[in-house]
């Protein structure tokens, strides 16, 4: 998957966060866990559009095709918040962590974890590793 990938509609969102959450998973695993009533078929278009769109790859097993995620969760965010980031302020992360603090959006214990993770990427010049939000706190 390169940077840049196409966006997606309601249902098509929610089918990705089920291919995420069950990652590896079948259409008919998908049409189960669906908070509407939609055919198998259906459900196979989708999950073949994702496929089409780079956000899904396919095994075949049997006669069974098994989607799993083509990238995590957060890589997909992470690239959708870029694109954000270069439409609305051209580029610039600082403004939008600014503005998100200025709106708070981020209370003081999110504001030190990202401290902490900046300080300890900085310290090892590695990657800084996603933190699970907590259900405590602003989202």
């Amino acid at each position: 998957m390169d940077g840049s990938l196409p966006e997606l509609g309601d249902l098509e969102r929610e089918v990705m966060q089920l291919v995420w959450e069950h990652n590896p998973v079948t259409a008919e695993t998908v049409r189960e866990k669906l908070s509407r009533p939609l055919k198998e078929s259906t459900v196979r278009t989708v999950l073949r559009r994702l496929e089409e769109k780079g956000y899904t790859t396919h095994t075949v097993d049997g006669r069974t095709y098994v989607y799993t995620a083509a990238e995590p969760r957060a890589r997909v965010a992470a690239k959708a918040v870029q694109r954000i980031v270069d439409w609305f302020c051209d580029g610039s992360v600082e403004e939008v962590l600014v503005g998100m603090v200025d709106n708070a959006m981020l209370d003081q214990r999110q504001l030190q974890m990202l401290a902490d993770q900046i300080a300890a990427a900085r310290k090892d010049k590695s990657p800084v590793k996603p933190v699970k939000r907590s259900t405590g706190g602003r989202k």
